[in-house]
């Protein structure tokens, strides 16, 4: 364990912390700094592997050098009572030789059985409020957050191997959302499209009686104000039709 070997690796934060809204994908980074003069194998795990994904799950830290995680949260459909999460992750590290790169790293690398000493930290999950304005709480709560040794009530909790990010398969509710949003989409392409060609036509009818109208009141400039009843009449009907198209 972390507190009967050397530490290979400081962490921060020792919580992660998130931002919890229902439906909605959440990240959260720590940073992993190798304050060593050796190259730093480590692996993260997690009790919920389904629920979250890494990059990077693994890698090689240099010495004196620093590595940062991202840690996301698939979109969750309700919150938990109280807002309470009992997830958490256990990040391993090992000394490697210089040279070994990332895609050398394995599980069998983080057993007892490897001879390797291996230094675990784990973390544990919170819930926040998500920022609306920021709080100044963020910033003492981490300053107070529980040390590594606190944690060692959970050593019998079951941590499995986590998944980049890339290679997690897009859950179902993401794939259903996705969908949705599409159908939704091409409806409302059509209703646009719709209304556009009523607009168009409607403007066509408009010019078109525009022209009539103008054609009718040439014919009787040229006859000099004689003009019958039934011209009269025309002109009004078609004064009345351009009002109705120009108020739609």
């Amino acid at each position: 364990m972390g507190s009967d070997s050397k530490e290979l690796l400081g962490i921060e934060p020792l919580e992660l912390r998130f931002p919890f809204e229902t439906k909605k994908q959440i990240s959260c980074s720590m940073q992993l700094t190798n304050r060593t003069d050796d190259y730093i194998g480590f692996k993260v795990k997690t009790t919920s592997p389904k629920k979250y994904c890494v990059r990077p799950n693994s890698g090689i830290v240099p010495p004196r050098s620093t590595c940062d995680v991202i840690v996301s949260m698939q979109a969750q459909k309700e919150a938990p009572p109280d807002m309470q999460c009992k997830d958490k992750f256990l990040v391993q590290s090992v000394i490697v030789a210089e040279g070994t790169s990332a895609k050398d790293i394995t599980g069998d690398m983080f057993t007892k059985k490897s001879g390797n000493v291996v230094d675990e930290v784990k973390l544990r999950v919170v819930y926040v409020p998500p920022p609306k304005p920021p709080s100044p709480v963020r910033e003492g709560s981490e300053e107070g957050s529980s040390p590594r040794h606190s944690l060692s009530d959970g050593s019998n909790l079951n941590y499995q191997e986590t998944t980049r990010e890339s290679d997690d398969p897009p859950s179902l509710a993401a794939v259903k959302a996705q969908k949705d949003q599409e159908g939704f989409t091409s409806e409302t392409s059509a209703l646009v499209s719709k209304l556009t060609e009523e607009r168009n036509s409607a403007i066509q009818q408009n010019n078109k009686l525009r022209q009539e109208l103008d054609l009718v009141r040439r014919e009787l400039r040229k006859q000099n104000g004689g003009f019958s009843f039934a011209v009269v009449a025309a002109i009004a009907l078609l004064g009345i039709l351009l009002g109705f198209i120009m108020k739609r």
